[in-house]
């Protein structure tokens, strides 16, 4: 009933892991970056902003939802998982949801491309992201610290976007040595069988 229109990076995985975690039927499309097909004008009409993830629901006049938070949402909102539904405990997953949509994601991101594509090293660059990365990772383990999962006791939404992300650390050259909460929690949700199934979408060639 769901088309996903993604790759094989952090921001496609969040969905795929979602789908998968909610036994939602969907069809992959995958997109070749590299080739520019996400700027595709039949594309664009998906999503304006010509990335991915971007799904269509089938089921519900082939309505179409771009940028990966809102899309968590709307799939937690669509079947009643993996959002709570008492008013502080949803805002709570949402502002952590808000947390990595706006913090942890960019800045790894930039960590990750100014370490390992930038046509040469700037080192102000490489060591400006590193640390931003670092000072989040600090800020989850605090949390983590007091909490099993970001949200409070339940796996929410909240943990999909941030272990996306968090569990490539070592594609930013971010370490997570002396954050065992944070370390623990990578872990345990990499044991989910549909994280690693949502994971391994869209196989990689």
């Amino acid at each position: 009933m769901i088309d996903l229109f993604t790759a094989a990076t952090p921001n496609g995985w969040k969905v795929s892991i979602a789908l998968e975690e909610l036994g939602l039927p969907y069809t992959v499309h995958p997109l070749d970056l590299g080739s520019g097909e996400q700027k595709a004008p039949w594309f664009l009409k998906i999503n304006p902003n010509g990335r991915i993830p971007a799904i269509v629901d089938r089921g519900s006049d082939d309505y179409a939802v771009f940028e990966s938070g809102a899309i968590l949402i709307y799939l937690a909102e669509r079947t009643g998982r993996l959002l709570p539904k008492e008013p502080k405990d949803r805002s709570r997953a949402i502002q952590w949801l808000m947390f990595q949509v706006a913090g942890v994601g960019p800045m790894m991101g930039q960590a990750n491309h100014f370490s390992r594509y930038a046509p040469e090293p700037i080192p102000y660059a490489i060591e400006r992201y590193r640390s931003e990365c670092r000072r989040l990772f600090d800020v989850l383990e605090r949390r983590l610290a007091q909490s099993e999962y970001l949200a409070g006791h339940d796996y929410t939404i909240a943990d999909i976007a941030h272990w996306s992300w968090v569990h490539c650390h070592g594609d930013a050259g971010v370490g997570i040595d002396g954050l065992p909460h944070l370390s623990r929690w990578i872990d345990r949700i990499a044991q989910r069988p549909a994280v690693q199934r949502g994971r391994a979408v869209p196989p990689q060639r």
